[in-house]
């Protein structure tokens, strides 16, 4: 079957490591049509914006995007294209499977765990001023309906997955209302799935035992913000952000994404890690209903980083981005 998917290849590294995601695609055996769109500082010299209007077109239509990393300027300049899709599209549900298999730590060994980020609220709803000279002010906003809606895909996701367990993680000792309007959420929604287990663990703590014992925590479930910082600390457990996948997902769409940043400074040079990026394209894959393809994927990808011989630089190796994808497309052909 042919699947008609939109590519974003993003800036700085991004069309590098969105090639070699297309490469080891095709020699998985999936027959993908690409609907290319531009978003990024590209999109921005020629548009005026860095998010045209065409891409959002584009992802409404084909229902499925694979979306290489995009710079965010910090401190002032346009919004994070990141965040403008998830609010355009409402991609409520952040998710990122974090997992020992995938990863080149030695230090962490049988992790694996699921992150889920509502993604639409909390202070990333932009509600920002200044209230006096030298003093800001950000909102926090939580609502029922986001926060139902999470903990019900967190759950679904567990039981779709076959995992036991759902953890809320929360501040609603210091955030009484906000937080703790999520966590009643939460609890409201875990007595309709029976055959779950929920659990609740404060944000602080959370950190902390990941650095411990992550081997405990299966499914975590948390507002935008929390969602934020504790993915990339689970990303920071098996090797980094370049091998940990991630997906957004609407009611009847969604975006695969690498969760790195665009790293302009390598750009070119060929010596970008395009796993995160690849790993992704399994849960695309996967989420198309390409099951054989994404094993032949996931088995080529266990198999490099077992093996250790072609890491890029960010992993300790000397491979280029062409060395490590050809090593992986023979993988995927043997």
């Amino acid at each position: 079957m042919k699947h008609r998917v939109t590519l974003l290849p993003g800036d700085g590294i991004g069309p590098e490591v969105c090639q070699a995601t297309r490469q080891v695609i095709e020699a998985a055996g999936t027959e993908i049509e690409w609907e290319i769109v531009e978003a990024g500082t590209e999109a921005i010299k020629k548009y005026g914006t860095p998010l045209p209007e065409q891409v959002l077109e584009s992802i409404k239509q084909n229902k499925v995007a694979l979306k290489g990393p995009v710079t965010t300027p910090v401190g002032e300049g346009f919004q994070s294209v990141n965040v403008a899709l998830r609010k355009q599209l409402n991609l409520f549900a952040n998710v990122r499977p974090i997992n020992s298999k995938y990863g080149i730590s030695e230090r962490y060994l049988n992790v694996d765990m699921v992150i889920v980020r509502e993604n639409t609220e909390d202070v990333y709803s932009g509600l920002e001023q200044d209230i006096a000279p030298g003093v800001a002010q950000t909102l926090k906003i939580i609502t029922r309906t986001a926060s139902e809606r999470i903990a019900r895909f967190a759950f679904e996701y567990a039981r779709k997955y076959q995992r036991k367990t759902v953890q809320a993680v929360h501040k609603a000792n210091i955030m009484k209302k906000s937080d703790g309007l999520f966590l009643q959420c939460c609890r409201t929604v875990a007595a309709n799935y029976p055959d779950i287990q929920y659990k609740e663990i404060i944000v602080d703590n959370c950190a902390m035992q990941m650095v411990m014992r992550p081997q405990q925590f299966d499914v975590m479930v948390m507002t935008n913000l929390y969602g934020d910082i504790i993915s990339d600390l689970g990303a920071g457990l098996v090797g980094g952000l370049g091998l940990v996948p991630g997906v957004n997902y609407g009611e009847d769409l969604a975006v695969f994404e690498a969760v790195h940043g665009s790293a302009p400074d390598i750009a070119g040079k060929n010596i970008a890690n395009p796993l995160a990026l690849i790993l992704s394209a399994e849960l695309m894959l996967r989420y198309l209903g390409e099951e054989t393809a994404a094993n032949h994927l996931k088995h080529a990808v266990i198999v490099l980083l077992t093996e250790r011989q072609h890491l890029t630089p960010d992993m300790g190796g000397t491979a280029t981005t062409n060395e490590l994808t050809e090593v992986l497309i023979r993988e995927i052909l043997h």
